[in-house]
């Protein structure tokens, strides 16, 4: 599949239709998706997808779909909270 973003590799699914899935009005699937991207996508990549505010308003749900990659995100959090780039939970 020509169209399908790389880091879903074992999924037939096209970039339009992982897009939707990203923004789906069910918060479970949504997150899921959500996770399977910051998880598996290139971290310069996530941004074209999902914004910053759209992690932080999900984090609670999405983060059980990170796998190894929670803690590094957390860190990435936790330094942007340090320096007031984000707002402290």
């Amino acid at each position: 599949m020509a169209d399908r973003p790389y880091f879903l590799w074992d999924v037939d699914i096209t970039d339009a239709e992982f897009r939707a899935r990203l923004k789906h009005p069910d918060p479970a699937i949504r997150a899921q998706w959500q996770g399977r991207l910051l998880a598996q996508a290139r971290y310069r990549e996530v941004w074209d997808y999902i914004s910053v505010a759209e992690i932080l308003a999900n984090w609670d749900a999405i983060q059980r779909h990170l796998g190894r990659s929670r803690r590094s995100w957390e860190n990435l959090f936790d330094a942007w909270r340090a320096h007031g780039l984000i707002p402290a939970r």
